[in-house]
């Protein structure tokens, strides 16, 4: 790989860095306790997460997004208490899981030293299909100091749409040979290599908690593969 070329680095945030199956799980399972509920709450937990990124991806590919990813969680979640028979769960119940949950999201514990050695070398932006406000709340929480912050949101047109990775090294001012696209996910990491990425895959195999995640093999056309954070500071030395 020539990381001599990299200028800026784009990471995924939802699972990359932010650990959302403990939250979401965590956020369901003192539902269920307010309710006397007991459900497979760590399944239910990656259901919804299959839901809602369902609904966000290739967004905006015909028409302008009417709702964003916040309005993910909580259509996904509506039809995860239809199916599971949870009707007892409130608004504020649903606020809670679908809203106060992610914006609450903890950081992976590798990503937090790492991003300051990064940021001396590259320009460091969350580049994610979550909303802005969330990524302000949880870059807050965690004491994370990203360049910029580009949402899906603001971009409206959503990954995997190629349109959002030409527009983010756009706004980079930046040829996309000279931004490196840093994910645990192979489709994020595909599509950005489509449209000229570099692409650093980092495993994160607790991101579905106790379930194997969809692709946990990294693509073997990915310019790098690391198992953490600090194993990718130290590939880019930094």
């Amino acid at each position: 790989m020539s990381i001599k070329e990299i200028k800026a680095l784009t990471f995924d945030t939802g699972g990359t860095i932010l650990d959302w199956h403990t939250g979401f799980r965590c956020a369901f399972e003192k539902a269920g306790k307010e309710h006397n509920i007991n459900r497979d709450w760590a399944s239910i937990t990656n259901e919804l997460r299959r839901k809602s990124l369902k609904s966000v991806l290739n967004l905006g590919e015909h028409s302008p997004p009417t709702y964003n990813f916040d309005g993910g969680h909580k259509k996904a979640l509506r039809e995860i208490i239809s199916e599971y028979d949870l009707s007892q769960f409130t608004e504020k119940n649903i606020h809670d899981i679908s809203y106060n949950a992610p914006h609450n999201f903890i950081v992976w514990d590798d990503f937090p030293n790492a991003l300051p050695k990064l940021k001396e070398k590259f320009l460091c932006v969350s580049f994610t299909l979550l909303s802005f406000k969330l990524i302000i709340d949880t870059a807050r929480k965690n004491n994370l100091s990203w360049d910029a912050v580009f949402s899906c949101e603001g971009i409206g047109k959503y990954k995997i749409l190629p349109e959002a990775y030409e527009t983010t090294a756009k706004w980079l001012q930046l040829d996309p040979s000279e931004c490196g696209m840093v994910a645990c996910h192979n489709f994020d990491l595909n599509a950005a290599k489509e449209v000229g990425f570099k692409t650093i895959f980092v495993k994160r195999p607790s991101e579905w908690g106790n379930e194997e995640p969809p692709d946990p093999d990294a693509n073997p056309h990915h310019d790098l593969i690391v198992d953490n954070f600090k194993e990718l500071t130290e590939k880019l030395e930094c």
